[in-house]
């Protein structure tokens, strides 16, 4: 099997975002040392950003070699947008997500610096009956690719959306937009763990749907063994990219 048109050159063992979902600096540093080679990108969110220090810890990992994904999903009037966004594209972040609308998005982009701007396209703690709530009448999917297709005109990075839609973003944007995945399960985990994400899939799933990039939390952070359970995940990556090359 040989690598899809859609398939961007990343090296692999970036292709793993681990959610740095922790209340403190001390327990962030705690875990990025434990982690060590086995992550190299992070995103770091709201927890952290309220903490007090989210711009030591986003120097820290630029310092020691990481990339940074902001996740603050940024929503405000445009013109304070923009602000915000070029306030964060000095500390050379690598992502930053934008949950707004076109102007919004139009913002972010104008003012992004070396940052990408990933638009959210429908958070995966969502489901039909938070859509129907929310008064959307259009299906998650709708919603997803029209969100993408405004993005890729708006100039945008790319997209965070769940791996079940990942093969209609694909279909849609022929490989255009940067596509980022969270509410990633090992396999073994997926039907026990308790979990505020309803749209998850496996690493090796949502590759092959389309996503270039996984956001891995709980069952790194939570696992007796961080490390290990990263690098079980970096091996499925790698065996799936194996696989696609030969």
């Amino acid at each position: 099997m040989t690598r899809t048109h859609w398939h961007k050159d990343i090296p692999n063992r970036e292709r793993l975002i681990f959610a740095l979902d922790v209340p403190d600096l001390d327990r962030a540093m705690q875990l990025i040392d434990q982690l060590d080679d086995a992550v190299v990108f992070y995103k770091i969110g709201l927890e952290l950003f309220m903490s007090g220090a989210y711009f030591e810890l986003a120097a820290e990992l630029k310092g020691r070699g990481k990339r940074v994904f902001a996740d603050l999903k940024l929503f405000d009037i445009p013109a304070t947008i923009g602000r915000a966004v070029a306030q964060l594209a000095r500390h050379e972040v690598d992502f930053l997500t934008v949950h707004g609308n076109d102007a919004m998005l139009e913002a972010a982009v104008a003012a992004r610096g070396n940052t990408g701007i990933l638009a959210v396209t429908a958070l995966t703690s969502l489901d039909r009956g938070d859509l129907d709530d929310l008064g959307f009448t259009c299906d998650v999917e709708a919603l997803v690719l029209s969100r993408a297709r405004r993005a890729l005109a708006l100039g945008c990075t790319g997209v965070v959306s769940s791996g079940l839609e990942a093969a209609a973003l694909r279909a849609e944007t022929d490989g255009a937009l940067t596509v980022v995945c969270p509410g990633i399960r090992p396999v073994d985990n997926r039907e026990t763990e308790t979990s505020d994400q309803k749209r998850t899939l496996s690493a090796e799933r949502a590759f092959s749907a389309g996503a270039d990039f996984i956001v891995v939390g709980r069952p790194i952070r939570d696992a007796a063994d961080p490390r290990q359970a990263a690098l079980g995940i970096q091996s499925e990556i790698d065996r799936y990219f194996s696989h696609i090359e030969h």
